[in-house]
């Protein structure tokens, strides 16, 4: 969860990023002996019978990795695979982990990116923090033979056979300290190991560039109601993120010729009546992660923006060539 505060001591010099520095270096101490330990075996890692792909960053935050995850999916399922969906669940209060996630669960019990993607990805998908139990109820319980892993990039328990490194190109790894002085989980030159890397927007150093595409407007009340967001160009409008860059989003809907109101709470933030009660009159946009959390009490003029991922050329062969080299392995 990133607040305001934290942005600005990551990305915006504040003062107080300096003071964090020995904290800094006793995490960035931590991590690599810890991935050390993995690596020389001192800890015990897991590989399942399929091929697993982890998609994952180096930083707190949003970097674009479940609308990937949902392109990747769907790649590999026209190229005839039978991929399942593994996912942190965070922000659930569910008792029992993992948990085989329907599109019409609570998510408020098995969390909001579950929902979301059990719901678009057409594919099956487990919540649960650990990731090894988590692809053992998959393939227990579904015919998959790909394993993509939203997320967990450092859940080294589980072992992977491909890693896709997702990088904000905007703020990329803030002023390059791990936390809590910095944004990063793991220290930058961890990028390296990754077999691929985006840019999510625009170039940046070592990676392809993806783009986040936004689709028509969904009505949260009626989800067979669509409208293009240029309709409500000079309108103003509630916009509502609980997401890790939700400046990203009031970017978006400005540069589209809104008047943002700007709502933005934590990363996962549980939605309730009372938040609504708060917004005033009007159209009221938010994320489609934001969006499976506020559909029980949803007016008539509350919308979602969908996005997709739209991956550079070339990036499904080479995607392809290295799962054939897998396999061949």
């Amino acid at each position: 969860m990133m607040t305001r505060l934290a942005g600005a001591v990551w990305y915006n010099g504040h003062p107080l990023s300096s003071a964090l520095l020995p904290l800094s270096w006793l995490y960035c101490g931590g991590v690599r002996l810890r991935r050390l330990a993995y690596r020389r075996g001192w800890l015990h890692s897991r590989r399942l019978p399929v091929p697993v792909i982890v998609v994952g960053n180096l930083t707190v935050g949003g970097t674009g990795k479940t609308p990937l995850v949902l392109e990747i999916t769907d790649l590999l399922r026209r190229r005839g695979y039978r991929p399942g969906i593994l996912v942190r669940g965070y922000g659930g209060s569910g008792t029992r982990w993992p948990w085989l996630v329907e599109g019409d669960d609570d998510p408020f019990q098995v969390g909001d990116e579950s929902v979301l993607l059990a719901r678009r990805s057409g594919c099956p998908v487990v919540a649960g923090a650990n990731r090894v139990a988590a692809g053992e109820l998959l393939l227990a319980n579904c015919e998959c033979d790909m394993i993509v892993s939203d997320d967990g990039l450092q859940h080294y328990g589980l072992r992977r056979d491909l890693e896709i490194l997702v990088i904000d190109a905007s703020r990329r790894f803030g002023n390059g300290r791990c936390l809590p002085a910095g944004p990063l989980r793991e220290p930058a030159a961890r990028g390296r190991a990754a077999d691929l890397t985006l840019c999510n927007g625009s170039p940046c150093p070592g990676g392809q560039v993806m783009r986040l595409a936004p689709g028509p407007l969904v009505n949260l009340a009626d989800r067979e109601i669509t409208r293009d967001l240029g309709e409500l160009r000079g309108q103003r409008v509630t916009a509502v993120a609980g997401i890790g860059n939700p400046d990203r989003f009031f970017a978006h809907l400005r540069r589209r010729g809104l008047h943002v109101d700007e709502r933005p709470y934590p990363d996962h933030h549980p939605f309730r009546r009372e938040d609504a009660a708060s917004w005033p009159p009007g159209p009221v946009v938010m994320t489609e992660k934001d969006a499976v959390k506020c559909t029980g009490f949803a007016r008539p003029d509350f919308w979602y923006l969908p996005v997709a991922s739209r991956l550079p050329s070339g990036f499904e062969q080479l995607l392809l060539e290295k799962l054939k080299g897998i396999g061949n392995g």
